[in-house]
């Protein structure tokens, strides 16, 4: 098997692999500067990460009478029962120095007119603390500058155009990575690594509605699954309420930001909906808010968010990039209300991870929306997620700077290596629309019983290895969901609605688990609501 020349020199002397382009990969590259490593990325820095669209902020207690214990209350009470306490507040306290660190990377927050930092609110905060760029371009803003500074320094690597779609191990430690080229058909490459960070984002792309971009699919916690990882909370998936309707995909966010500077939402009647779910009303935690948003597209009234009274001609200043988004698509956010429905947004769940960052799998890391540390639980908090991703990665630098790497023996199990096929965009489509009816927003045993049956079968037969571990994902988050039977922060059961106090606890699963469960439901043959092929991904 061919090595590129940028390639061939990977994991012979202990080398440091980063896999993503995004906020956490990025931060971890800088922060182990002058250490020597490889980001490995499947877009152009910054362009396939879901940091660019990241548009509130950073969560960080740092004005005037704010506190870390304050946030991390605020935190363990959005997260439904089950965040980590510790982490949470281990997770605040670094906020601070993680912003100053951005600032010196060249990151411009906004500042008040005495030259402090500006901060807003965003829902379930309890005060104002989201440190924001120009109202709604903070992740554009801060993957900017991150991507400049790491493109300036010489000891960070960068390849461009690789994705990872396996992971080598030897025993139960990472020896290596199986890489593709993207784009046109390539065969595998496989190297060897000493030290493998993945920092490859979330699942949002699993669902036909979505706020994540396309390498959003799972691939990350996919790879680490099938190399024996333990998985945390997968059954955790946090739906954004305000997706602009406007046929795009992914579609444009409506930041929380609008709602914390009193915009409404209403139905098609121009009916204030919220008041009547939640005290908060639109500033209710955020699984409450989309379940609210998606009974009214169900019962045919629509949704729409109405910032005309609280911004009027102010928007276009106040938030560039929202109305930006609607004058392409033919609407006028400050004087009409803008369409809006639920989206796949944020994956709690993920790689379950330590406060290090350490995986279960020696020599494998993970941080940013890839990972789970406890600090979300059932229901993240506005803005913790680019703050959980810069103090993981700053704690794995940390953590790996302090070991040295013998270069990897590059043995590995060939079970484990997958073969070429080609890509269905049928196939993607029908999965992502399997998600959506049947794991998504409001879930119930017949539905996820449907799903997971037809998922183990499209992991098994899927056309190619990235659409096989697309699968692999959903499975997991499909399995975990038909277990937990109650309803607790952004996973909701029709047919259990309520909180199970015996459940409140965090869900550590395997692929293996995932699959045993699949294979012990009752029926016959599976329906595939997408057409088969032969078997070709997987040895």
């Amino acid at each position: 098997m061919s090595i590129t020349p940028d390639l061939e020199s990977l994991g012979r002397h202990g080398d440091i692999v980063i896999v993503g382009g995004g906020l956490a990969g990025l931060f971890c590259a800088l922060k182990l500067a002058p250490r020597p490593v490889t980001v490995i990325s499947a877009a152009p820095l910054g362009e396939g990460a879901s940091t660019a669209w990241a548009q509130g902020g950073i969560a960080a207690a740092v004005g005037e009478g704010d506190s870390a214990e304050s946030h991390a209350a605020d935190t363990i009470a959005v997260g439904a029962g089950i965040v980590d306490e510790a982490v949470a507040l281990g997770l605040a306290r670094e906020a601070a120095p993680r912003i100053h660190d951005l600032l010196a990377y060249g990151v411009p927050f906004d500042r008040d007119l005495e030259g402090r930092l500006a901060v807003a609110r965003e829902a379930a905060h309890s005060a104002r603390r989201i440190v924001h760029v120009r109202g709604d371009m903070a992740g554009q803003a801060i993957i900017t500058a991150l991507t400049q500074a790491v493109r300036a320094t010489p000891s960070i690597r960068v390849l461009e155009g690789w994705s990872a779609e396996a992971l080598l191990t030897d025993g139960d430690a990472v020896s290596g990575l199986q890489l593709r080229k993207v784009g046109a058909p390539s065969a595998p490459v496989l190297i060897a690594a000493s030290a493998v960070v993945l920092a490859t984002g979330g699942i949002g792309h699993l669902y036909a509605v979505t706020t994540n971009p396309a390498e959003a699919s799972g691939q990350g916690l996919a790879i680490a699954a099938r190399a024996g990882a333990l998985i945390a909370d997968p059954e955790f998936v946090q739906f954004h309420p305000t997706a602009i309707m406007v046929g795009r995909d992914p579609a444009p966010l409506a930041t929380e930001a609008l709602r914390g500077e009193g915009a409404t939402l209403i139905n098609g009647a121009g009916e204030r909906f919220m008041p009547a779910l939640h005290p908060l009303a639109e500033l209710a935690p955020r699984d409450i808010v989309a379940r609210g948003v998606f009974a009214e597209v169900a019962a045919g009234r629509g949704a729409f968010l109405d910032a005309t009274q609280a911004l009027g001609a102010r928007f276009a200043h106040e938030f560039p990039t929202v109305y930006q988004s609607c004058i392409s698509a033919g609407i006028d956010p400050a004087t009409q209300p803008i369409p809006i429905a639920p989206a796949a947004h944020y994956h709690m769940g993920g790689i379950a991870v330590d406060e290090h960052g350490r995986s279960s799998l020696g020599g494998l890391w993970a941080a940013g929306e890839v990972s789970s540390t406890g600090a979300h639980g059932a229901n993240r908090l506005a803005s913790n997620s680019l703050l959980e991703a810069v103090v993981y990665a700053a704690r794995i630098a940390e953590d790996i700077a302090g070991r040295e790497f013998a270069a990897s023996n590059g043995r590995f199990d060939p079970a484990q290596y997958l073969r070429e096929g080609t890509h269905d965009p049928v196939q993607e489509q029908s999965l992502r629309a399997l998600m959506s009816a049947k794991v998504g927003v409001i879930r119930e045993r017949s539905g996820l019983t449907e799903a997971v049956r037809a998922l183990a079968e499209f992991e098994r037969t899927a056309a190619s290895p990235a659409l096989s571990n697309s699968a692999t994902a959903a499975l997991l988050v499909a399995t975990a969901a038909l277990a937990r039977t109650e309803s607790r922060g952004a996973h909701y059961r029709a047919d259990y609605p309520a909180e199970n106090p015996a459940l409140a606890k965090r869900t550590l699963t395997t692929l293996a688990e995932a699959r045993d469960r699949a294979a012990e439901l009752p029926g016959g043959a599976v329906i595939l609501p997408f057409p088969t092929q032969p078997q070709t991904a997987l040895v």
